[in-house]
């Protein structure tokens, strides 16, 4: 019983007990070859750390933010893991609570990357290589049998062509490279990637035609995003055919022809983005009233024309429309803010629009913007007060010379009309010069303001 009473021999006693079951439960270290290839890969990164010094340890146990560890057991067995590798590397900017090893002015990439990692699943590289040109690897056969995530965003100086990156990973899951100078066609191997859930390519200087570029193995595929890039031709028919598609971004390339009608099979398409292209004289795509999900629809830069079509009973769910400089012609239907009761932002500047500005505007809660700048559009303007100073100068009507504004509306109608005054465009840009604007509706707000206090006075 003496035994129980020594508090130092039972300290003893579990001391080495429980250090027994550590060591049996020991976790494996990560392969010494495959630690040195990652010290490696972080010197080319940033030779300015000294990483063997300050992650001397196992990096399994103890790495920088973004050198990520797994586990791996061959019988399947996790209790009893076998091996330890890396799974993920991430560089520079990651997440406003993870920052990731930051990346020198001469980052480079090390070709160990590419052989040494077997289980590697995740690759990200933000604002690393911006100076001195870095080449796009070829992935070679032995590399990304498990890799699901391939990011580069915002390396400008990473070049090279985009053939090197598609290879045929079975179990890619996104792929985005983002504001690189990654160049060339998109490859036909991209159509193999059946897992893949995001194909996002913008602000690179990818060209070419996709015309025949077979995209109808991509079930799963959720985002497309080819913007500012500078692709041209018809878009592939094959885009039909991604069915779980909800963002198709095709914004700012050379894209000619007729929207495919064939887009109505996109039922599942939230955000649809064709601004900037060749697509000219076929009018608004009536297909869209058949889109249900649309939540923002950007048509504008396109030289559709054609008149804006009554197809707003379905779209009650649209958040944004933008229809700038599209060469449309004839009146706004009020039937658009009678069904679009959701619309935050409309845009309908730099066209041919003819007649009234429809009083029904004034039913839409929700409205930020209105932009009918630079139309032909005549009349009177006149909305409720609590319209009015809601949406204040977000209400944008310059460049209408016939069009006459009314900021106070009463039972005798209204009071305080004000002409507005034509707006220029910059040559050859379609831009506007808003100083004109600028110093205009300052003077309509204080001039509003003047009149509702009189008749709030003189009614009392």
């Amino acid at each position: 019983m003496a035994l129980f009473h020594s508090s130092p021999t039972w300290a003893l006693f579990f001391f080495f007990f429980f250090s027994a079951i550590a060591i049996t439960h020991q976790q494996p270290l990560l392969d010494s070859a495959e630690q040195e290839s990652v010290y490696r890969v972080l010197d080319s990164i940033n030779s300015d750390i000294p990483w063997r010094s300050q992650f001397a340890d196992d990096l399994c146990t103890y790495a920088p933010n973004g050198v990520v560890c797994e586990y791996f057991s061959e019988s399947g067995d996790v209790s009893s893991p076998d091996s330890a590798h890396i799974t993920e590397l991430s560089f520079g900017y990651d997440s406003d609570f993870a920052t990731s090893p930051p990346c020198s002015p001469n980052s480079t990439l090390n070709p160990v990357l590419f052989t040494s990692f077997k289980y590697l699943r995740k690759l990200f590289f933000y604002k690393c290589f911006k100076n001195a040109p870095v080449s796009v690897p070829d992935f070679g056969a032995s590399f990304g049998s498990n890799l699901e995530e391939v990011v580069f965003v915002e390396n400008p100086s990473f070049v090279g062509s985009i053939s090197g990156l598609i290879r045929n990973f079975s179990s890619l899951r996104r792929v985005v490279l983002t504001g690189n100078g990654v160049s060339g066609e998109i490859p036909d191997a991209v159509g193999d990637l059946v897992n893949l859930e995001e194909l996002t390519l913008s602000r690179n200087r990818l060209s070419g035609k996709m015309d025949d570029l077979d995209l109808s193995k991509l079930k799963k595929l959720k985002i497309l995003d080819l913007s500012q890039n500078s692709f041209e031709g018809d878009v592939p028919s094959s885009m039909a055919n991604l069915s779980e598609l909800m963002k198709l971004d095709l914004s700012s390339n050379g894209f000619s022809g007729k929207i495919p009608e064939s887009f109505r099979a996109l039922q599942k398409l939230e955000f649809l983005d064709l601004s900037f292209n060749r697509f000219g004289n076929f009018g608004v795509p009536l297909f869209l009233a058949e889109m249900p999900k649309l939540r923002d629809v950007y048509l504008s830069g396109n030289h559709l024309g054609g008149k804006l079509p009554e197809m707003w009973k379905n779209l009650g769910g649209v958040l944004r429309i933008g229809f700038s400089d599209m060469g449309l012609e004839g009146p706004i239907p009020a039937s658009m803010a009678v069904h679009l009761r959701n619309l935050s932002y409309l845009g309908l500047d730099n066209n041919k629009l003819e007649g009234s500005v429809p009083e029904e505007f004034w039913l839409l809660d929700s409205v930020n913007e209105i932009n009918l700048e630079n139309n032909r559009l005549s009349g009177k303007v006149s909305f409720p007060r609590n319209f009015s100073s809601r949406i204040g100068l977000k209400l944008k009507l310059g460049g209408n010379p016939k069009l006459c504004l009314c900021f106070v509306k009463n039972s005798n109608g209204c009071l305080g009309k004000l002409k507005l005054t034509k707006e220029t465009r910059t040559p050859n840009t379609g831009a506007l010069d808003r100083s004109s604007s600028t110093q205009v509706f300052p003077l309509m707000v204080i001039i509003s303001m003047v009149i509702e206090f009189l008749v709030l006075f003189l009614s009392t």
